[in-house]
């Protein structure tokens, strides 16, 4: 299976490295023949001078202009085109790095770890080798964010079914995920903070003096210049006229110049990635949706025409660039005032459609999240997608559950039962036998399971808790603290938690190891046995047998749970397979021998 779907993707990249060639020969094509332009033009002032005939210059100019405009556009479309399937490649082949190595050429969301933070430090959700690092696809600084925050706590039960039932869709629409995937691309490389710029810039007027009477001229001017050629053509004598009238325009531009910069500095550099994702919303309008969620955002677009509206604002914002070239420029802003004409163009369209604009982007930084998790369903459809529990007590029902950051030909399976109940599981075991794994293979496909992505298992049932862990306590020189005053504070934040938050459910890995073995065990026995006190809910995985012995005392409450080892010729043997009541092997001493220090019985 696994390899069918590396295979998908490689005939895939395949095509898109041959669509990208073809695109790049007619682009190269239509490169040379813009150099036929000024050939053409050398060549009309040549004759223009010899027959003493200023009219061949104009009409020359006139001509190669527009000849050269349509070969720019021309040749533009190509490279776009050519861009896009390089692009559509590299997502194709991310797909099959992904699977095969877990790389990511997406972040790895490095930037939102917090090591006080509930989980995510504990169960590797951000940074390298992550869950970020597996799932995530999204390219824009507001879809990192979201998928982030996706991770960074549970959603409610309605919003988890509705994400599920859109991540299906998305998963069966492989060919629009990876379209919408490749036209965000470029976003990658996009700075932060553009689009905030963007923002700001469309709630802040420009406020150019004479705006009005300059609306009215720059309708008026194409005309006016079209008619003194003309004149000029007929009447030569008119010729000092036309002069006058394109100085007069030069002057008119140059005294705007400070509000064209101030357009340009922001807008300026923005019109082709609005056009980007321009093609993007209209991606997103345009699909035919079934699921509920998908078609209500959907509809969010196609109620404000998001993808017309933001492609004319590119068309704008690209149109006042053409004074970059000088040749160009210079001729139209001779002719039509073009600079002030398109800031007064771009101003009426911030005044009638500024409103809500971050809302629709925000679309698309859901869609990237939703596609996110899609991925992990298309890329392993062995995965399930988790039945939501809403019974009053915790459900955590598992079938053939493994960590899905470990490779799958690596992994253990193992199941786990709890229904509706309220319980503390004790594990025992051995060093290295599987404890902490189990422990971080629970919470990380729970913390799937409950953002509304299919989890790494046969079957799943959770309820909607809220994770806690307690591994990998460490003390801070900066803060100066200790191992154990660490330890303390995720205790005390623990036992805050259970008091304040619904469904708590702990995972505690060794509790208490920065003290000594007396007061480590009859601490962990009280942490415990507030817990229980307070029907809090979880696992505490422990190499101290004694505190194994609670199942005695709470019965009803207290499960234990261990992690064996077989030792066949002084050879230590795992299964990390999780069986019913206490461990009674234990490693150290063979550990300790391997490395040369033998352990004397007492």
């Amino acid at each position: 299976m696994e390899q069918d779907i590396i295979n998908n993707y490689k005939q895939r990249a395949i095509l898109a490295a041959q669509e990208a060639a073809k695109f790049k020969k007619l682009a190269n094509t239509y490169s040379l023949l813009r150099l036929s332009i000024f050939a053409l033009i050398i060549l009309a002032i040549y004759f223009a001078a010899k027959q003493d005939n200023f009219s061949i210059v104009a009409i020359a100019f006139i001509i190669l202009v527009f000849a050269f405009a349509w070969l720019v556009s021309r040749q533009s479309r190509y490279e776009r085109q050519k861009q896009y399937f390089d692009d559509l490649e590299r997502v194709n082949n991310n797909e099959i790095a992904s699977i095969q190595s877990h790389a990511n050429i997406y972040a790895d969301g490095a930037r939102f770890g917090n090591d006080k933070h509930y989980y995510t430090s504990d169960l590797d959700i951000f940074g390298n080798a992550s869950l970020y690092q597996l799932v995530n696809r999204t390219a824009t600084s507001t879809g990192n964010n979201k998928l982030a925050q996706w991770f960074d706590k549970p959603a409610n039960r309605e919003i988890i079914l509705a994400r599920q039932d859109a991540v299906k869709e998305i998963a069966n629409k492989n060919d629009w995920k990876l379209d919408v995937q490749t036209k965000l691309v470029f976003a990658l490389k996009q700075d932060a903070n553009q689009l905030q710029n963007l923002f700001r810039y469309l709630h802040m007027p420009v406020n150019m003096p004479g705006e009005k009477w300059l609306s009215v001229y720059t309708k008026i001017a194409p005309y006016l210049s079209g008619i003194l050629l003309a004149l000029c053509w007929f009447f030569p004598m008119t010729r000092i006229y036309a002069v006058g009238v394109f100085i007069i325009n030069m002057g008119l531009v140059t005294s705007k110049g400070l509000y064209i910069k101030k357009a340009d500095i922001i807008a300026g550099k923005i019109g082709d990635t609005l056009a980007n994702y321009a093609t993007v919303f209209k991606g997103i309008e345009d699909e035919q949706w079934q699921s509920p969620h998908n078609n209500n955002l959907a509809q969010q677009l196609k109620g404000k025409q998001t993808s017309n509206k933001i492609k004319e604002l590119a068309e704008l914002i690209n149109k006042l660039n053409y004074h970059l070239n000088l040749f160009v420029g210079g001729i139209l802003n001779l002719l039509f005032l073009w600079d002030i004409r398109m800031v007064i163009a771009i101003e009426n369209w911030k005044r009638q459609n500024n409103d809500n604009l971050e809302a629709a982007f925000d679309v698309i930084a859901e869609f990237e999240s939703l596609i996110s998790l899609s991925g992990l369903a298309v890329n392993y459809p062995e995965w399930t997608f988790p039945e939501i529990d809403d019974r009053p007590g915790y459900t955590l029902l598992a079938t053939g559950l493994a960590h899905p950051l470990i490779d799958a030909n690596k992994r253990i399976e193992n199941n786990y039962e709890l229904n509706n109940a309220f319980n503390i599981d004790i594990i025992t075991g051995s060093n290295m036998a599987g404890k902490s794994t189990f422990l971080r293979t629970i919470g990380i496909n729970t913390v799937l399971a409950l953002c509304g992505a299919p989890v790494c298992a046969k079957a799943m049932q959770v309820s909607v808790i809220t994770i806690i862990s307690y591994m990998r306590i460490k003390d801070s020189l900066n803060e100066s603290t200790s191992t154990f005053k660490a330890e303390l504070d995720r205790l005390q934040m623990l036992l805050a938690a259970v008091e304040n938050e619904p469904k708590i459910f702990f995972l505690i890995d060794e509790m208490l190891r920065g003290t000594n073995s007396v007061d480590k065990y009859l601490g962990s026995k009280a942490v415990i046995e507030q817990l229980i006190s307070k029907k809090a809910v979880g696992m505490v995985a422990t190499h101290d047998l004694q505190i194994a012995q609670l199942e005695t005392k709470y019965p009803d409450y207290v499960r234990n749970f261990y992690f064996d080892i077989q030792v066949k010729g002084g050879e230590m043997l795992f299964d990390y397979k999780i069986k019913h009541g206490e461990c009674k092997t234990f490693n150290a001493s063979l550990l300790l021998k391997q490395i040369g220090i033998n352990v004397e019985a007492e």
